[in-house]
């Protein structure tokens, strides 16, 4: 006659274990989605910022551009004739 071998179950030593390894392994998972969740909201951040950087550079480049067009000479010349004064260019200084 055969014997018939009766299913081992798992003992409570290694079904805490496969639990434990469970938990560890989701655990895991949940870090790495999260930590990849930040990592796209930080690149989203950065992105916001650096076109907020390209717009000041681009108002700072007009502004600079507004300063030369206003300290020109003719502009000075215009701007003193205007209020009757002479131009003496000795009297110019100019500022960086």
């Amino acid at each position: 006659m055969k014997k018939k071998h009766k299913k081992q179950f798992l003992s409570s030593f290694e079904r805490s274990t496969y639990k434990l390894l469970i938990t560890v392994i989701v655990l895991l998972l949940l870090g790495i989605v999260f930590g990849k969740t930040k990592l796209a909201q930080v690149n989203i951040e950065v992105q916001n910022l650096t076109n907020k950087v390209d717009n000041q550079k681009n108002k700072n480049s007009s502004l600079e551009m507004k300063i030369d067009e206003m300290t020109s000479l003719d502009r000075i010349k215009q701007v003193s004739e205007a209020n009757g004064l002479k131009y003496n260019s000795e009297n110019i200084k100019t500022i960086k």
